[in-house]
């Protein structure tokens, strides 16, 4: 499980975050959407210690983000950032390999080197391998850092926007994914989505955030509604229920 409890947050006076509280339960996927600026990838940065907390707690099964040593931290929980840096001359399987870093500490062992090739599977790179990262598309990109998350093979995923670049069929693949790392193998997932059917179709809770605040929370159906979108997003949106799952059409 995931605990945040009283986080806040202010850059330079401006208050980022306001007493967030949120109890994220293991083996599921949960969707964290909202208009710019909402504070969702500073939510994460904090969970992954990217950032240092000013107010309030993290856990992460019962381990304090704040005095964690960070390979413990590092084995618990994986962050893909929304634009991470990618050194230059880099090819695809050592990107991937880095993701083995807190448990081979550069030493690499049969064992990772087999957990790499899964992620390089999982995320069809295999034919990728060898190219050097600069090489590859937006999306082969996108694809390739998502597999050095996966490769770090730890009980919690935390993706900021993971589906960037992605055309229509690998970002439902990718989704599809991380659904079965739920399912299959007891991951708990968080992701941040601009895409609200996305969070529809694969997401147990949905968790809207605006101005820095929680303001709704809940599984889609409850949570995808006209009423509760205009008042997240500022505008009206048309929903309908499709094979018993809500849908953003469109906007009027």
């Amino acid at each position: 499980m995931i605990r945040i409890e009283g986080v806040s947050l202010a850059i330079r006076g401006a208050a980022i975050l306001t007493e967030v509280s949120l109890d994220i339960a293991k083996d599921g996927v949960t969707a964290l959407v909202g208009p710019n600026g909402a504070g969702k990838s500073t939510l994460l940065s904090l969970v992954a210690r990217l950032r240092p907390l000013e107010t309030g707690a993290v856990t992460v099964d019962g381990l304090s983000v704040a005095t964690a040593p960070s390979r413990e931290l590092a084995r618990r929980l994986a962050i893909l950032r929304q634009d991470p840096g990618v050194a230059s001359r880099l090819r695809v399987r050592e990107l991937v390999g880095f993701g083995r870093f807190p448990h081979s500490r550069g030493r690499m062992t049969a064992q990772d080197r087999e957990m790499v090739a899964q992620a390089l599977a999982a995320f069809d790179l295999e034919p990728l391998a060898e190219r050097f990262v600069e090489t590859l598309s937006g999306g082969q990109r996108q694809r390739a850092l998502v597999a050095m998350a996966y490769a770090q093979d730890t009980p919690c995923l935390l993706l900021d926007e993971p589906l960037n670049n992605l055309d229509m069929a690998y970002a439902r693949d990718l989704m599809r994914r991380l659904r079965t790392l739920a399912d299959e193998r007891g991951r708990t997932i968080v992701v941040v989505l601009h895409d609200l059917n996305h969070a529809a179709a694969w997401a147990d809770r949905i968790v809207c955030m605006r101005a820095g605040r929680v303001v709704a929370d809940g599984p889609p159906a409850e949570i995808l509604t006209a009423d509760t979108l205009s008042d997240v997003f500022g505008f009206s949106m048309r929903v309908e229920t499709i094979d018993g799952r809500p849908f953003v059409l469109h906007h009027l």
